[in-house]
C-alpha cells in the first residue's frame, strides 16, 4: 500500500514471495525451458518458415530477432491520462475497458463492483448485490437494530403521550396547548435520538461488511462489530458535530428575524439556511466511510470528505438524492399499508385519527412499528452501501485506489 490515506479493510495483499506470477512461477526463467517453436506436422506451416527468434544480448540486433511490438499509447492501464474523466479536473488514472481503450479486457471484479470508476447503475447494483450475496451478515445487523429502535419508540410514544391532549379543540387553554406541543416535541426528540444511535451502529458495521464485499470477502456479524467498535465513539462524535453545526447555522440565520419580530427576516433566514444545509451535508457526506475505513480522526474525516467531493458535488448530490427517493418510495410502500391496517382494524378508524387517540393506540403503534422494521431492514443497507461505494468510487477516480484494492484482493498483474 502507498502512503496515502489507506484502505483499512481486513486482509493484506500477498507478499512478493507468495504472489503468483513472480519469476519463480513463470515458465522459462530457469534457463532449462525451451522456446516455443512451430507445431510439428501442421500443414499450415511451410517448411521454409524461419526458426523462432533467439535470445540476444542487449544492444544487438540479428536478422532472427523478431520486430519489437508497438508499445501501448499513453493513457493505458494504470497510467495517468492527459484527458480527465467527465466532471473531474487534472490527470486521472486509466482503467481496463475505459474510454479510448478499444479491445481492452474488462476491469477486474473480485467483489461486488468492478475496480474502475463506477456509474450510477453500478453503485446501486453493488449495494443490492452485497445485500443479496452477504445477507447472512447484512440482514441480522439491520433487523436487530431496527427492532430495538422501534420497540423503544413504541413504548416512548405510548407512555409519554398517554395523558396528553393531541387533538386541538376550543376548550383548550393556552397552557394545555403548550403542554401538548412540548410533550409532542419531547417524544419526537427522544425517538429521533434513538433512531440516530441505531443508524450510527448500522452504518459502522455495514461499512465494514461493504469494505470486505468490494474485495470479494465475506464478513460475519461478530467480525463486523469487532472491526467497527474502535471507531464507534468517533462516529457518534462526528454525527453529533454534524447535527450541532446544522442547528447553530440555523440559529445564526433565523434568530435575527425572531429577535426583530420580522416575518420577512425569518423567512429569509430559512431560505438561506436550507440550501446551505444541503451543500454542507453533501460536502461532508463521505466523512463517515472515511472515518471508518481510514481509521482517522473526526476532523480529518471531514477534511477527507471535502477533498473527495470537491469538483464532484453535483454528481454526489444527484446519486444521494436518487437513493433517498428510492428509499422513501420503498418505505412508503411497506409502511403505508400496514399503518392503514393498524388504524382501521385496531386503532379506532378515522374517528380515532381525528380526535388524536390513534397516535397512542396499541394497534396503530404496533403495525406502524412492524412496517418500519421491514422498511429499515431493506432501506438502511442500500443507503449505507451507496455511501461506501461513492467513497470508493471517488478514491478510484482521484487516487487510483483500484490498484490497491486489486492487490489487496489478490488479483494478478492488474494495472
Amino acid at each position: 500500500m502507498n502512503d496515502s490515506p489507506g484502505w483499512a479493510t481486513p486482509g493484506s495483499s500477498p507478499s512478493d514471495g507468495e504472489r503468483p506470477g513472480t519469476p519463480a512461477d513463470q515458465p522459462g526463467t530457469d534457463g532449462g525451458a525451451q522456446q516455443p517453436g512451430r507445431p510439428a506436422g501442421d500443414p499450415k506451416w511451410s517448411a521454409e518458415q524461419p526458426p523462432p527468434g533467439q535470445w540476444s544480448s542487449p544492444g544487438t540486433t540479428t536478422p532472427e530477432t523478431p520486430p519489437t511490438p508497438p508499445q501501448p499509447a499513453a493513457g493505458g492501464w494504470g497510467q495517468r491520462q492527459d484527458t480527465p474523466y467527465a466532471g473531474q479536473s487534472g490527470p486521472q488514472y486509466g482503467y481496463p475497458g475505459g474510454p479510448g481503450q478499444w479491445g481492452s479486457p474488462p476491469a477486474a471484479k473480485p467483489g461486488v463492483i468492478p475496480l474502475r470508476p463506477l456509474g450510477l447503475g453500478e453503485i446501486l447494483d453493488g449495494a443490492v448485490a452485497t445485500m443479496r450475496t452477504h445477507w447472512r451478515s447484512v440482514l441480522p445487523i439491520t433487523l436487530v437494530v431496527a427492532t430495538v429502535v422501534q420497540v423503544i419508540s413504541v413504548l416512548v410514544q405510548k407512555y409519554m403521550l398517554a395523558d396528553v391532549v393531541l387533538a386541538p379543540n376550543e376548550d383548550m387553554t393556552p397552557e394545555q396547548m403548550l403542554d401538548s406541543l412540548g410533550s409532542t416535541l419531547s417524544v419526537s426528540v427522544v425517538t429521533q435520538f434513538i433512531q440516530i444511535l441505531g443508524t450510527i451502529v448500522v452504518t459502522a458495521m455495514l461499512t465494514m461488511v461493504f469494505s470486505r464485499a468490494v474485495l470479494g470477502q465475506s464478513s460475519s456479524v461478530s467480525t463486523a462489530w469487532r472491526e467497527a467498535r474502535p471507531q464507534l465513539l468517533r462516529l457518534i462524535g462526528l454525527t453529533l458535530l454534524l447535527a450541532l453545526g446544522a442547528v447553530l447555522i440555523g440559529a445564526v440565520l433565523v434568530l435575527p428575524g425572531i429577535t426583530a419580530d420580522s416575518t420577512g427576516l425569518i423567512i429569509l433566514g430559512f431560505v438561506a439556511w436550507l440550501p446551505l444545509l444541503v451543500w454542507l451535508g453533501i460536502k461532508f457526506s463521505l466523512a463517515s466511510p472515511a472515518l471508518m475505513l481510514e481509521m482517522s480522526s473526526v476532523f480529518k474525516a471531514f477534511t477527507r470528505s471535502s477533498k473527495l467531493v470537491k469538483g464532484s458535488w453535483w454528481r454526489v448530490f444527484g446519486i444521494t438524492l436518487l437513493t433517498g427517493i428510492i428509499a422513501f418510495v420503498v418505505g412508503l410502500m411497506i409502511v403505508g399499508p400496514l399503518q392503514l391496517v393498524g388504524l382501521l382494524a385496531f386503532g379506532g378508524g378515522f374517528d380515532a385519527l381525528e380526535d388524536g387517540s390513534a397516535q397512542t393506540a396499541w394497534g396503530t403503534l404496533i403495525f406502524s412499528a412492524v412496517g418500519l422494521i421491514i422498511a429499515q431492514t431493506i432501506v438502511m443497507p442500500i443507503q449505507s452501501g451507496v455511501t461506501v461505494l461513492l467513497y470508493v468510487d471517488q478514491r478510484i477516480r482521484r487516487e487510483g485506489l483500484d490498484l490497491e484494492l486489486a492487490r489487496a484482493a489478490g488479483v494478478e498483474n492488474y494495472g
